[in-house]
């Protein structure tokens, strides 16, 4: 991986990640577009660059993280987060194998963008405009609908999270900020598994130059993180998701058609 190609891809990682059109999917998908070779470092570096992403969830809602007196917000972020890192663990092999399946990624992509048309229809009577006015139990149940993503890579992370809360009566714009808390715990225990995978299975890789572009990759996404959350929060506030919707549906089928007309996407 070069050091422009790091670039790249933290860039899509930044803008995509709290976006309800699939990070994970955009950055499999340019990293084959980029034609990087397969490696057990870029697999590494897909999954840690969202490192920096965390960060600037914590940096952006600094007063709700550091509020150490309101221990139900650690409480019901934990109770969310415990689906997916049960299910996570027990389908790794699941999830790295569908990640090396374009075509799956694409058709995803494309029913995810399909159910986003519909979403504003569906829950547009959203009444909760805090997390803190959430139950444990309506926080357990954003963490099943998190599961989507990790089921079907492709989805978003995003995406899942965000309709359960709304589904759990919150508006959009809570719903949305309530998944990036989520995001933290989640990416946070993924990014520290697959870093100790690494150091525990192939340390050769963790040279100088590759934890430099690790660095890297998490710096430039945690900078465009931050643009892209509070650009999207005013978006999604005044114009709902079908917009998402349709970009969805756009690169789902173009990749389908790509694929199934005999061309190849190598994906790590």
């Amino acid at each position: 991986m070069t050091l422009i190609q790091a670039i790249i891809i933290a860039i899509v990682e930044g803008l995509t990640e709290f976006l309800p059109i699939s990070s994970t999917g955009h950055m499999a998908l340019t990293s084959a577009i980029l034609g990087i070779e397969k490696s057990n470092f870029t697999k590494l570096f897909i999954e840690n660059i969202q490192f920096g992403t965390i960060i600037s969830v914590i940096i952006l809602y600094w007063r709700k993280f550091l509020d150490f007196k309101k221990l139900d917000f650690y409480l019901k972020l934990v109770v969310a987060f415990i689906p997916a890192a049960i299910v996570g663990v027990l389908l790794k092999k699941h999830i790295d194998r569908v990640l090396e399946t374009p075509l799956f990624i694409s058709i995803v992509m494309l029913l995810g963008g399909i159910v986003l048309l519909f979403v504003d229809g569906w829950f547009k009577n959203g009444t909760i405009e805090d997390d803190g006015k959430i139950s444990y139990k309506s926080s357990f149940i954003i963490g099943l609908f998190q599961l989507l993503a990790v089921v079907f890579p492709g989805f978003s992370r995003s995406a899942a999270t965000i309709i359960g809360g709304m589904q759990q009566k919150m508006t959009r714009k809570a719903a949305a900020e309530f998944s990036f808390f989520l995001a933290v715990p989640t990416l946070a225990g993924a990014f520290a598994k697959s870093l100790w995978d690494a150091w525990k299975d192939t340390p050769e890789i963790l040279t100088t130059h590759n934890i430099q572009l690790l660095v890297l990759g998490n710096t430039v996404g945690f900078i465009v993180a931050i643009i892209a959350i509070k650009a999207f929060i005013s978006y999604l506030t005044k114009h709902g998701f079908r917009a998402f919707g349709y970009y969805r549906i756009i690169v789902g089928l173009f990749l389908i058609i790509f694929l199934i007309t005999g061309h190849t996407l190598s994906i790590q």
